[in-house]
Parts: structure tokens; sequence; C-alpha cells
């Protein structure tokens, strides 16, 4: 069995996010000493492994608990799990597309300024004034 503290340590989450995830119904409840202490199983300490593992890549607390659902119920297909993933690889692309966008127009305006003092036409200054300046929509 296993604190809160300990728990914490081994996965690497903080105690209010123990205790978010908890109250969130991801976690199962943790059993309770005599002074009214959590305390976790080795299942528990999986539970919570398996939840920081997910949030890592970026997963969304809903996906994670459909995971967990499916986790729970192992007669079920995984397609729904190869799904959730799926959804989550789109997500992550669009941001990449959507970042590389961002780094080519912040290049751009970065290699507009050409060193002057901010009162003389600062390039950087103007360009984030001025949404127009921009080559394209971001």
């Amino acid at each position: 069995m296993y604190s809160i503290s300990e728990r914490s340590k081994r996965t690497k989450v903080k105690v209010p996010t123990v205790r978010y995830y908890e109250g969130m119904g991801l976690m199962p409840e943790a059993e309770r000493t005599e002074g009214n202490q959590r305390r976790y199983d080795k299942t528990g300490l999986e539970r919570l492994s398996f939840i920081r593992h997910a949030r890592d890549l970026g997963f969304s607390i809903e996906a994670i608990s459909s995971l967990i659902e499916l986790q729970e119920h192992p007669d079920k297909s995984c397609e729904a799990a190869n799904e959730i993933a799926t959804s989550q690889l789109a997500h992550v692309r669009e941001k990449i597309k959507r970042l590389k966008t961002l780094e080519q127009e912040l290049s751009r305006i970065a290699k507009g300024c050409h060193g002057g003092g901010v009162s003389e036409d600062c390039y950087v200054l103007a360009s984030l004034a001025d949404h127009g300046l921009c080559d394209r929509e971001h």
C-alpha cells in the first residue's frame, strides 16, 4: 500500500493532481487508514501511471476516461482505443502544422529587424501592432 505522497513521487504526479483525478472519477477512491490517510494499492499506482503517460501524449481527460472504460472491459474490441489514438494523432499533426506556420511568421518578423532604435520604426513592434503586416493567417 502506498500513501498519496509515495504515489506522487513514484509517478511524478503532484498530490493535488492525484486528488483532481480522483475527483474526476479517473482514479478509484482510495482506501483510508484509521487516521483518514489515503492508501493505494499497486493497481491504483498503475492506473495513475497510465493517466500520466496519456496526459504526456496530450490526450484529453475525456479521451483518457474513454480509454479507461475500454481497459475495464477487456472483452471489447480495441478498435475504439485505436480510434481515440488516431484522433489524438490528427490533433497533434494539426497543432504541428499551426506551429510551423507560427515559426515561419516569427522568423520573417525577426529577420525584418535591422537593429535600430525602438523609436525608429521597429519592425518587430510594428508587426505585432498590425496583423495586416503578416504574410498569412496564423
